[in-house]
């Protein structure tokens, strides 16, 4: 059967994650729906990470096995077509090899976490960042960060309910922008890694806030890291803010 890749953007707003639940509306569904509609029968398709309830993505992949021999063209346009009014898009669509997997041969995730510092309530940008009311220190939060870098035991900035067999991962980098918007400022947080326990993007943004807040001292992150205790880490921060905007392969399926 052939396979195919997806690249895939949405708004996460209306639904209940990406993976498909059975009486929640979800990602996943839509799509094995609209594939449904092209290819009758049931659909199960595969993708880079499962994203939680409101969180976003410009750039998830996932991949399919269909019976027809697709133009991936046409492919994509069909799917788009049957995904409206939903705010899915696939935004690219190749033929790959059978032992392409959009999960297991990853080997790099990016993540963007959006927060938006300004006394006004956002109004274009509204369940897409997270909100807060005044400026943070963006070289305090860069110092709490750098402690975050490397091989380490994440228990602390990890759900109790993360399936992962390991708390044990390699955060490659975190990158701090401060950017001037209108009557505020927004801070976009730029994590990669091979892979990321569930809810630990949340976590580490949520745990910086407090220090660019002055709530927390930035050599606190290092310290909560070192106590592999969950009791130990800041806030988990809202989801509205996280986009998964990037998936890296030893060879990219879309060029």
């Amino acid at each position: 059967m052939p396979r195919y890749a997806f690249r895939i953007e949405y708004d996460g707003a209306p639904f209940a994650g990406w993976q498909r639940q059975a009486e929640l509306p979800s990602v996943q569904g839509a799509v094995e729906a609209a594939l449904a509609r092209l290819e009758p029968g049931p659909h199960t398709i595969a993708a880079a990470g499962r994203t939680d309830a409101g969180v976003h993505a410009t750039a998830q992949v996932a991949h399919a096995d269909l019976a027809k021999d697709w133009d991936p063209f046409r492919l994509s346009e069909a799917l788009n077509h049957h995904l409206k009014p939903l705010p899915v898009a696939i935004v690219a669509c190749a033929r790959v090899d059978e032992t392409f997997h959009a999960r297991f041969s990853a080997v790099e995730r990016r993540y963007l976490f959006r927060l938006l510092a300004r006394r006004a309530p956002a109004t274009h940008d509204r369940g897409l960042v997270w909100q807060v009311q005044n400026p943070l220190d963006a070289g305090a939060m860069r110092e709490g960060a750098a402690s975050l870098i490397g091989h380490h035991d994440f228990t602390t900035f990890r759900s109790s309910i993360c399936q992962a067999k390991s708390p044990v991962k390699t955060l490659d980098e975190i990158r701090i922008e401060e950017v001037e918007v209108p009557n505020g400022r927004e801070y976009r947080f730029h994590l990669r890694a091979r892979s990321f326990l569930h809810n630990q993007v949340r976590s580490i943004v949520g745990t910086l806030e407090r220090v660019g807040a002055g709530a927390w001292a930035p050599e606190r992150v290092g310290e909560a890291l070192a106590a592999c205790d969950r009791a130990a880490c800041g806030p988990v921060c809202p989801p509205q803010g996280l986009y998964l905007c990037g998936v890296k392969y030893p060879a990219d399926p879309f060029v």
